[in-house]
C-alpha cells in the first residue's frame, strides 16, 4: 500500500505581505471581528510564517502528521478492513494505542484506561469494529459519530473512566484530519471564548455538541482562509495556540 506523502515547502520566515494586505482589507470591510484578528495576531506573533513556519512545523503540526501517516501505513481503509475479516481485534486495537502514545494528545490516564479497556478480545472487538464504522460506515456522519460514543461507554473499565472527549475525538483526528477534530475541552473552550463564542459543552461527548464544535472549527478556517491551513491539524493548532497556557498572550 502507498504510504500517502505530504511536501511541505521550506520554513518560512514571515506571513507574506500579501497575506496581510488581505487581512487589512477584510477589517476594512467589516468581515473579520475584534476577536478574529486578536487570534489572527497572536499566531503570527508565535509562528510569523504561518502554517508553513519552521518552528511551527516542528512545534505542532510535524508529529500530528507523522501519526497520521503511521496511521494510513498501518490502519489504512484497506489494512483495517483486512484485519476485521480476519478477526484481528486485538491487533487492531494494539496498533491504533501504539500510534496515539507516541503523541501528547491524550492525558496520561486516557491512555491508561484505554489500554485497560481493550485488554479482553471482548473489549478489542468493540472498539475495533466500532472504529472501523467511525471512519469507513455507510450511514451518516452523525449516525457513527453516535454509534463510537455509545461503543465507548460499554468498554469496560476498572478505574478511570474511558468516555472522554479527548479520547473519543482523538483516533478519527489521527485517521482522518480532513474530516475529524480533536478536542480538549479546557483549551479548545477557552479560545472559543477568546473569539467571541461561548461553545455548548457536557461531559459526555455528544453529536449534537461535536456539530456545534466542527461549525465553530468552520468558522474560523474561513476567517484564516488567506493563511492557508490545510487541514484540521492545522485548525486545532491555531485553537490551541489561542487558549493553552504554553502560549501566553
Amino acid at each position: 500500500m502507498q504510504l500517502r506523502r505530504e511536501v511541505l515547502p521550506r520554513p518560512a520566515r514571515s506571513v507574506s505581505r500579501r497575506t496581510r494586505s488581505k487581512a487589512a482589507a477584510a477589517k476594512k470591510r467589516g468581515v473579520l471581528s475584534r476577536e478574529a484578528l486578536r487570534a489572527r495576531r497572536k499566531f503570527l506573533r508565535v509562528f510569523p510564517g504561518g502554517f508553513r513556519d519552521g518552528d511551527y512545523l516542528d512545534l505542532e503540526r510535524g508529529y500530528k502528521w507523522n501519526a497520521h501517516r503511521r496511521w494510513e501505513e498501518a490502519l489504512g481503509e484497506s489494512a483495517f478492513e483486512g484485519l476485521i475479516k480476519k478477526k484481528k481485534f486485538e491487533q487492531i486495537a494494539a496498533a491504533a494505542i501504539r500510534i496515539e502514545s507516541r503523541t501528547n494528545l491524550l492525558f496520561s490516564f486516557e491512555k491508561m484506561a484505554l489500554r485497560d479497556a481493550v485488554r479482553s478480545p471482548a473489549g478489542a472487538k468493540a472498539f475495533a469494529l466500532a472504529l472501523f464504522d467511525l471512519l469507513h460506515g455507510a450511514d451518516p456522519v452523525e449516525v457513527r459519530f453516535g454509534n463510537w460514543v455509545e461503543a465507548i461507554a460499554r468498554l469496560p473499565r476498572r478505574k478511570t473512566r474511558v468516555l472522554t472527549w479527548p479520547l473519543v475525538t482523538v483516533f478519527g483526528f489521527i485517521a482522518q484530519p480532513n474530516t475529524h477534530f480533536f478536542l480538549k475541552p479546557t483549551v479548545t473552550r477557552e479560545a472559543a471564548w477568546r473569539y467571541g463564542v461561548e461553545l455548548p459543552y457536557a461531559s459526555r461527548p455528544s453529536w449534537p455538541l461535536y456539530k456545534d464544535l466542527l461549525a465553530f472549527v468552520r468558522r474560523v478556517r474561513s476567517d484564516i482562509g488567506d493563511l492557508r491551513p490545510r487541514d484540521m491539524i492545522d485548525m486545532q493548532s491555531f485553537l490551541w495556540v489561542q487558549g493553552s497556557d504554553e502560549y501566553p498572550d
